[in-house]
Order: C-alpha cells, then structure tokens, then sequence
C-alpha cells in the first residue's frame, strides 16, 4: 500500500477531498497550497485527510505550523511539512519537527547537487544518514549562512511557479 496519496484533487475542493478520503483505506495528504490556520479548518474538522502538509514559509512560520500540528493532532492527524524551498526553509522544518508529536515525515527537494541540504548555503550542510537528518543544536535555526557562497548566486528575485507543458497538450503546475 503507498505511503500516502497527496492532493488526489486540488485543495480548494475540501468537500471532494472528504470523498475520497472516505473512499480509500490510502492516507491523504495536502495542505502545501494552503496559507494558514482558517484555510486548514475545514480539512481538519472535515477529516478530510490524514496527514497535513503546511509549507512553512507560506503558512507563517514556525509558530503558525505548530498551531496547526496541534490543531491535527485533535483530529489523530499527523504532519508531512512541505519544503520545496531550501536549507533554510528545511531547518525551519527540522525545528517543527522535533517539537511536534504528530510529526510523519520531512519532505525535501533532493537536488542532485544537494543544494537543498545546504551545500553552496550554509557552512554545515545537513546529512541524510539512514534516512534521518540530525537536529542541528546551534542557536537560532541551527545554521549558519555561507555569505560568500550566496553571494555568488545573488538574482534579482524574480520568479513564479514552475510548470510544465507536456507534448499531448497537458499541463502540470509543482
């Protein structure tokens, strides 16, 4: 059996989601899309899925994650946080994490080049060591940046969502 299915439909149709979750012995997972508290209340009272996944740097932090870890942890849900954003985004992550009780799993890009562990960003990048990152234990976030590292790969900040066009006319956002 998977270990979940996230977002089998998008996240605005909590209605659907309840569904299909009470279709399927499948966990579901979502929440990456959604920016807070008030937009995860109706997936969490619903039950519409089993595990939620708050993108911390789109909910409100830290803080605001763990009120909503606490909120599923009401509901016997656990917590999946979405991290497509970095090191930095991932020891925020990591901090969440170690606190929460109903903590699952920790998503991380996994760039070839391990640029999402932190190499090229931070001076410790993070290891992945039979399938767990350690807690970092120094003050703050546990890191420290690698200023000349990230000088070199200054920009000027804009970007939108990826997506992809696919050759039988499809189109995928991440």
């Amino acid at each position: 059996m998977p270990f979940f299915i996230e977002e089998p439909v998008l996240p605005e149709n909590v209605d659907v989601m309840v569904k299909v979750a009470q279709s399927t012995t499948v966990p579901i997972a979502a929440g990456e899309r959604l920016f807070g508290k008030y937009e995860y209340r109706q997936f969490i009272e619903k039950q519409a899925v089993n595990i939620i996944q708050p993108d911390l740097c789109h909910t409100g932090g830290i803080f605001e994650a763990k009120k909503l870890a606490a909120m599923a942890e009401m509901y016997y849900m656990s917590v999946a946080p979405h991290n497509p954003l970095g090191p930095i985004s991932l020891a925020s992550c990591l901090q969440l994490d170690a606190c929460t009780p109903n903590f699952l799993v920790q998503e991380h890009v996994g760039n070839p080049d391990f640029s999402d562990l932190g190499v090229g960003y931070i001076k410790e990048p993070f290891c992945v060591k039979d399938g767990y990152i350690e807690l970092p234990t120094k003050p703050g976030l546990g890191i420290e940046l690698d200023e000349e590292a990230i000088r070199e790969k200054l920009y000027d900040g804009k970007w939108s969502t990826p997506r992809w066009f696919f050759e039988d006319g499809s189109v995928a956002d991440w």
